[in-house]
């Protein structure tokens, strides 16, 4: 449950609109409903700002299906690492779920549960190739789902690095930056050296054997010589979209 839901519930009882029985009964779930196989946290909006977010990765359709519905009672609910058929599984119980097939996110959003934020500040997530657009994607939803305003620079890596330059004015505008990038994991270091806003430094697995799917790109990044550059997870676009909203707020 979000704050501004359960302020307006407090409201409703003051009035006299509701019954307090009746508002138990739609607290009846916080801290958490227990499903068996898993524990949905509703009251993690409240103590964060932000619901609970599903990682679908090794869950069952089923499972994923059902954890979705029962959130989404209580709060918007982003999904992460989804496949479609799990997507088609929750369309048949929330009919105007989204699905960003690249990003492989599912968000379930009424009108009325969008966080109004300065859509004069914006996120903007870089990618070094065109690989790395399925972690670009799902930092880019992630940051969209929280509120934020996202432009996106893709395909715009060290090894034509005049594609970066040639974007210089979105680059400076922008409030944080996220850079996803494989291979060498460069990309991170060069925007560090020329933007004075905080940089966030995705490393994915994308990239030749020596690589080592992704330990290769994440080395560099946290051996940057650019200060404000800080460095998630291999592939984790939801983390470096989380942190990015925070940032941005």
């Amino acid at each position: 449950m979000q704050k501004n839901k359960l302020k307006a519930l407090f409201e409703s009882v003051k009035k006299g609109d509701i019954s307090i029985d009746d508002a138990l009964g739609k607290v009846a779930n916080l801290p958490f409903e227990d499903l068996g196989y898993a524990k949905l946290d509703h009251h993690r909006s409240i103590r964060r700002g932000y619901p609970e977010v599903v990682f679908c990765q090794n869950k069952t359709v089923e499972q994923v299906r059902n954890i979705v519905r029962h959130l989404s009672k209580q709060n918007m609910v982003l999904a992460t690492r989804a496949t479609p058929e799990m997507y088609e599984a929750v369309r048949t119980v929330i009919p105007d779920a989204r699905y960003n097939e690249m990003g492989r996110t599912i968000a379930v959003r009424k009108e009325d549960e969008i966080i109004e934020k300065d859509q004069s500040k914006y996120i903007l997530v870089i990618t070094a190739g065109t690989s790395d657009l399925p972690v670009a994607e799902e930092a880019a939803e992630t940051a969209k789902f929280m509120g934020d305003r996202v432009e996106t620079l893709y395909d715009a890596g060290v090894a034509g690095i005049h594609r970066l330059f040639g974007n210089k004015e979105i680059i400076d505008k922008a409030n944080v930056l996220i850079v996803v990038a494989g291979m060498d994991g460069a990309l991170p270091s060069v925007v560090g050296g020329i933007v004075e806003k905080p940089v966030i430094a995705v490393p994915t697995s994308v990239g030749y054997g020596a690589s080592f799917q992704g330990v290769g790109p994440l080395l560099t990044m946290l051996s940057t010589c650019a200060p404000g550059v800080t460095v998630v997870n291999i592939d984790n676009g939801f983390g470096a979209g989380y942190f990015a909203s925070m940032v941005n707020k």
